[in-house]
């Protein structure tokens, strides 16, 4: 089976709900309750039943879905908004980053109990940081000072500041099959693809959604492809070698979409 995996961030409260994947068709596996709205989530690279997702309340959560109850853990050290979490996805290190609203990010591993590492440089509000899956121990954060900026959990300071946009970055994600390439999506209504070694011009800039850009994923099976969401309730495909790079628009949702992520089991699945 394949666990798929939703979240809600509701007013005032939020709820986690892990869904698994059969033959009847997708079942609700197991259901946890948290006291704020809940914005991020992430499985655990090292063990199939364990994820933390990030809350309205500043705090992360660790969640066993082997267990009916939980959280096992609760770290609350962002004093805004966290809203972005992800785990490391390199082999041989187990680290988890987060991003808040209080302008920082923060470096966890998931056994001990406090953060490893403050990173300050943002002057805006911290909305997506995620893991290089190439390079062990750096990750990127998209902000809404327009900035994308790289980042080496072994350095302190900030690695790289790229103006990406002329507008708040509300995601970004890296190439599977480049380390050096980065896209960016904003309330500009761009995605827009970054070459770490020459950050003077963006490498494409892909045009059609007409509200903000809400979250952005590369292929994990194709080099050149990806996938989009936006406040303008679509989801769009893209190709960015082709002449022609917008693939598909999807119009299912009815409301505001905000959230997607690409199989790693099934190469048609979104």
């Amino acid at each position: 089976s394949c666990d798929v995996l939703f979240y809600f961030a509701g007013l005032g409260c939020g709820t986690l709900a892990v869904l698994e994947e059969n033959e009847a068709g997708i079942v609700l596996l197991r259901s946890f309750d948290w006291n704020d709205g809940l914005f991020d989530v992430t499985w655990s690279e090292n063990n199939e039943h364990v994820l933390i997702t990030c809350s309205g309340d500043g705090s992360l959560q660790i969640w066993d879905t082997a267990k009916t109850k939980g959280p096992l853990q609760v770290y609350k050290e962002h004093t805004l908004e966290a809203y972005s979490v992800d785990w490391s996805q390199t082999r041989g290190e187990q680290l988890v980053v987060s991003g808040s609203w209080d302008q920082t990010a923060k470096l966890w591993d998931p056994a001990v109990g406090k953060s490893l590492c403050t990173f300050k440089g943002h002057e805006g509000v911290v909305y997506s940081t995620i893991w290089s899956p190439h390079i062990p121990g750096c990750f990127a954060s998209a902000s809404g000072d327009q900035t994308l900026r790289i980042w080496d959990v072994k350095a302190p300071g900030v690695k790289l500041v790229i103006p990406a946009h002329q507008a708040e970055i509300l995601s970004c994600d890296w190439c599977k099959y480049d380390e050096n390439l980065l896209v960016t999506g904003a309330v500009d209504c761009t995605l827009k693809g970054w070459d770490l070694r020459n950050i003077r011009q963006p490498v494409f800039i892909l045009l059609g959604h007409t509200y903000a850009i809400r979250r952005v994923k590369f292929s994990p099976f194709h080099a050149t492809l990806l996938a989009s969401c936006s406040y303008d309730f679509t989801v769009r495909f893209w190709d960015f070698s082709k002449p022609n790079p917008l693939l598909e628009t999807v119009e299912h949702h009815t409301e505001f979409t905000c959230g997607l992520d690409l199989s790693l089991h099934n190469r048609g699945q979104v």
